[in-house]
Formats: structure tokens, C-alpha cells, sequence
């Protein structure tokens, strides 16, 4: 894992506020909009509660795969997954 330049740093709740969460984690602000355009609230806080089982999402794999090699300040259009809500 890379460094995150600040300029593109946001705290990630690991379970949501919504949920009775407090701990954070520092993401990439990509990373970080992908990972709300994929899962629920819900599915966050019952699956996806850590960093490991995030990585381990099909999903979010291809996506850190895929932007790893990319420079820290690239842009790029997150669309919301049409199956968001299932697993």
C-alpha cells in the first residue's frame, strides 16, 4: 500500500456513524468513494467492518488493483453499483 497524499485523504468510518461506529482509517478519497458506491451502510457494518475484508471484495480488489499503478491525484468517475444492496 502507497502512501496517501493529504490533499486526497478521507477518514473512513470501518462501521458507519449511522451504525454506532467511531473508529476510522485513512483512505484514499477514490478508494474511499468506491467503497460507499458498492456496499450499504448495512452491509458495511455486518461484512465489510475491516480493512482485510474490504481488500477481499472482488470488487474492490479489481478497483485498488486498477488504480495502484495510476499518479495520487488522478480523477475518475465513481458510478454507484446497479447491485448495491446485494451480496
Amino acid at each position: 500500500m502507497r502512501p496517501v497524499p493529504k490533499a486526497q485523504r478521507d477518514a473512513h468510518h470501518l462501521i458507519p456513524k449511522s451504525r454506532g461506529g467511531v473508529e476510522t482509517v485513512i483512505l484514499h478519497r477514490l478508494c474511499h468513494r468506491q467503497i460507499h458506491a458498492l456496499f450499504t451502510e448495512t452491509q458495511l457494518a455486518r461484512h465489510y467492518s475491516t480493512v482485510e475484508a474490504l481488500k477481499a471484495h472482488p470488487e474492490i480488489a479489481k478497483f485498488v488493483a486498477w488504480v495502484g499503478d495510476k499518479p495520487n491525484h488522478i480523477r475518475a468517475n465513481i458510478r454507484r453499483s446497479k447491485e448495491k444492496g446485494h451480496l
